[in-house]
């Protein structure tokens, strides 16, 4: 009876802290004055040739696994061409197995582990090439849970967290997996603004450099809401899910100012990456028979555009990988900078 007795008190915290959260988010919605950049939405530039002429360029990956991997997915996953300085891994809902040491060995002809952040089934990755942690100046990492029974089943909710200065080049990646359920719009708002808060905000270097690039990539969650699932399909199979792109909520809600102001992310022209039936490339058909939406993203956000600009050289998803009921979506983000006077990074 104390252990009923303890969850039931529990989850009656979560319930009153999740309608006081919500409120809280509903009046700094209120206070914004309706000034806002939203997200730039970016087109693909040609594909990277790795020549030299930036200073670094980052292969961005984040997955929902579901639970489970097998080696060869991450063979596939993260391909045989190795056209980067730096692979990020953001991994959600990740199986007891040790993935790092997996991962590890999926790359291990040609990188290395430079930084991790783990907290549980939510994990990021930093990998370098072979004796690149010579370049790297500070790794900070940070993560943050938001409770509820996430934990107890393994399958948080929040986010893990990586600072680090590479060759002089201050970046910062949070892998996150928030709140799911299309009607969750404002927790999964107000989790992305606790998030923005809170990371790195505990015993602050007052020396540490400002980050050049913010880099946000998970399982975010939002869904496509407003058409029926049936037409969505429709839309897709007759390669126009671009117009499902207005339906988005991520796109909705950041046009109103109240999440990710000033972020950029490369054009949604892959097909949604959730929910899949495990093994296949059919879109769910349990009895939820879900609408199809694009919950994995990468967005990213220059800090300091005077002196270092981005490339977005690619943004798909990796759709012949069949395990999970998410497709991993992968960016390639390359970082140059700009050609001024005494520039100094």
């Amino acid at each position: 009876m104390s252990i009923l007795f303890s969850l039931v008190i529990a989850y009656s915290f979560f319930i009153v802290g999740k309608f006081l959260r919500s409120n809280l988010m509903m009046k700094q919605m209120e206070s914004l004055n309706g000034r806002h950049e939203g997200i730039k939405s970016m087109s693909v530039g040609n594909l990277c040739d790795f020549s030299g002429n930036s200073k670094l360029c980052i292969c961005v990956v984040t997955w929902n696994m579901n639970g489970q991997v097998s080696y060869q997915d991450l063979v596939e996953l993260f391909g045989r061409s190795r056209n980067f300085d730096l692979l990020v891994v953001g991994l959600q809902e990740v199986p007891r197995r040790n993935i790092s040491r997996l991962l590890q060995a999926a790359v291990v002809d040609t990188l290395t582990l430079l930084g991790e952040a783990v907290m549980q089934s939510l994990q990021l990755y930093v990998f370098g090439p072979q004796n690149s942690g010579l370049f790297i100046r500070e790794l900070t990492v940070d993560k943050h849970s938001f409770g509820g029974f996430g934990g107890l089943i393994r399958r948080n909710k929040g986010a893990a967290a990586i600072r680090i200065n590479y060759k002089g080049i201050v970046m910062v990646f949070i892998s996150c997996h928030l709140s799911a359920h299309a009607h969750n719009v404002e927790e999964r708002n107000w989790q992305c603004q606790h998030l923005t808060h809170n990371l790195f905000s505990k015993n602050p270097n007052p020396y540490a450099r400002p980050a050049h690039i913010t880099v946000w990539l998970g399982d975010l969650n939002f869904r496509i809401e407003g058409i029926d699932t049936y037409p969505a399909r429709n839309l897709i199979d007759k390669d126009l899910h671009r117009l499902l792109t207005s339906k988005d909520q991520l796109l909705q809600e950041a046009a109103k100012g109240r999440i990710f102001s000033g972020f950029c992310e490369g054009t949604l022209t892959f097909k949604p990456t959730y929910k899949y039936n495990i093994g296949s490339s059919n879109y769910d058909t349990s009895y939820k028979v879900r609408v199809p939406s694009w919950t994995d993203r990468i967005l990213f956000r220059m800090e300091d555009s005077d002196k270092i600009s981005a490339i977005l050289h690619s943004y798909n998803s990796v759709d012949n990988i069949y395990s999970s009921d998410h497709k991993p979506v992968k960016a390639h983000i390359c970082l140059r900078p700009n050609e001024r006077p005494n520039a100094v990074l």
